[in-house]
Parts: C-alpha cells; structure tokens; sequence
C-alpha cells in the first residue's frame, strides 16, 4: 500500500478487498473515507464476506438497501488512527481489553487470544485482526477475518 493514498484509493489496488471496495462504492462510506479523517478501519477481507451467504452480500449491495450496507461498513471504522502497538498498549491499560466507539455509534472491544488481537461486538460477533498496520495518508487499514454484522442487519 502507498501510505500517500487515501484509504479507498488503496483499497483499490488490494486484490483481496474487492467485495469491501464494491460496498464502499455502493454506500456514502466512498466519500467518508475519501476525506481528510485520520480513520481506523478494520478491513474484511473477500474470505471474509465469502462467510456471510451470497444472497445477503447481493442484497446488501443493491441501490435500494444503500442505508443497510453503510451502517455495515461504518461498524468496521474508528474515528482516529489507532495502530495495532496503541491498541495492544490500551488493552494492557485496561486489564487485557480496550473498548471503542465505530463511527456508527457501537462499542468494539479489543482483546487478545493467544497472540491474536481479537474484536467482539456487544453482540458477541468477532473477528481476528490478520494484517496489521497499513498506513494511509488518512488513516490506517487493519485486514480482519470476519464481517461484523449489526443485529439489525
């Protein structure tokens, strides 16, 4: 990745997010993401949404459910650029967990399992962060293992 490129134009070039360059497209995240931020996010990769079935993916990115899929992507995103040694430094703060807000208004909470930094929803969905640490002029990109889904979705 080019850490002077935007977080969507680097996403561009990855071949193993084409699924999540196809949602950023088809919701408001694009612009978002486009912007001056700094923005922490947590990427799925395509293996990841290869985990959801093949119909939700493709209604999810249907026109019509534009306001579904960018509530999807906006609780993979943190206000702030926050590395994977600023999380790891948080959770030893916080007696092995560190806990955020996703700009979409949901708590994320970061722990460890084994050496893996793991994030959980208030739901009890996780994913493990797999790729640490993409530097981008506007923020940084860790690679997850699983799309987390909001209940309503």
């Amino acid at each position: 990745m080019n850490p002077d490129f935007s977080i969507v134009e680097n996403t561009k070039e990855l071949k193993s997010h084409t699924t999540l360059l196809e949602a950023m497209k088809g919701s408001s995240i694009e612009d978002l993401l486009n912007n001056d931020g700094p923005f922490t996010v947590f990427a799925p990769s395509d293996l990841a949404f290869k985990k959801i079935p093949a119909e939700k993916i493709k209604s999810l990115l249907m026109s019509k459910n534009k306001k579904d899929l960018t509530s999807v992507l906006s609780y993979h995103i943190i206000a702030g650029k926050i590395s994977a040694s600023k999380i790891l430094k948080a959770m030893c703060n916080g007696s092995g967990k560190a806990t955020y807000t996703t700009i979409q208004g949901n708590k994320l909470t970061a722990s460890m399992v084994g050496t893996d930094i793991i994030l959980t929803d208030t739901l009890g969905n996780s994913a493990k962060i797999t790729g640490a640490d993409a530097e981008q002029c506007n923020g940084v990109i860790h690679v997850i293992d699983n799309v987390i889904l909001p209940k309503r979705i």
